[in-house]
């Protein structure tokens, strides 16, 4: 997703589960099903800023983990653990005996319950629908994929890239490691003012 719409798209969150779970996948790279898995407070390591993904089928909503490999992913950006702090200390229903991390709110029958996949993908398309950003490909999954290009544009090594997305394939990893339209201008008007440099200075002498 293009920086811009990413702002906005932080910027019109209401409430802090939401902010918390999308945080969890611009920072962290998780799938969604990797963060609606995610479990208090055994999943959460506030201190050692991150948190486990781990392989369950128990999920009362049908949410699966991808990946039959359990992995840790460092948060040392504060703002996602701060947000999910925030949430389970003053937005998550209290009177829940759920060990899911993400619940449903509101005053509905509903009302916590583990938060599922069709509820999350809703509220994320009817906010970007409502800030103009919507199109066929900007879903939640699209969070992970930015994150993911971030990491590789910023000089993170492909095999480590793999382990931190939980790709059992290189395969899979190797979708984020080709270089932007933005990187390949960088890098043409980077050799532009070498060649040139080169030139002049021939000229010169």
């Amino acid at each position: 997703m293009p920086p811009e719409d990413v702002t906005e798209l932080f910027a019109s969150f209401t409430t802090l589960r939401d902010r918390a779970i999308f945080l969890l996948m611009l920072d962290g790279g998780l799938r969604p099903g990797e963060v609606l898995g995610l479990r208090v407070p055994v999943d959460v390591e506030y201190g050692r800023r991150r948190v486990h993904v781990r392989h369950r089928d128990d999920h009362p909503r049908g949410v699966r983990q991808k990946s039959r490999t359990d992995r840790v992913v460092d948060l040392h950006d504060p703002r996602t653990l701060t947000a999910v702090s925030q949430y389970v200390m003053t937005e998550r229903p209290r009177e829940s005996g759920s060990p899911f991390l993400f619940l449903v709110g509101g005053r509905g029958r509903r009302r916590c319950e583990p938060l599922g996949y069709q509820a999350l993908w809703a509220s994320f398309a009817r906010r970007c629908a409502r800030l103009g950003i919507r199109t066929p490909w900007t879903t939640p999954h699209a969070l992970r994929h930015t994150h993911a290009t971030a990491m590789w544009e910023s000089g993170m090594r492909e095999l480590t890239l793999q382990k931190r997305l939980g790709h059992v394939s290189p395969e899979s990893t190797r979708i984020y490691t080709r270089v932007s339209d933005r990187e390949v201008l960088a890098d043409y008007e980077a050799a532009t003012a070498v060649i040139t440099a080169r030139s002049s200075q021939g000229r010169t002498e």
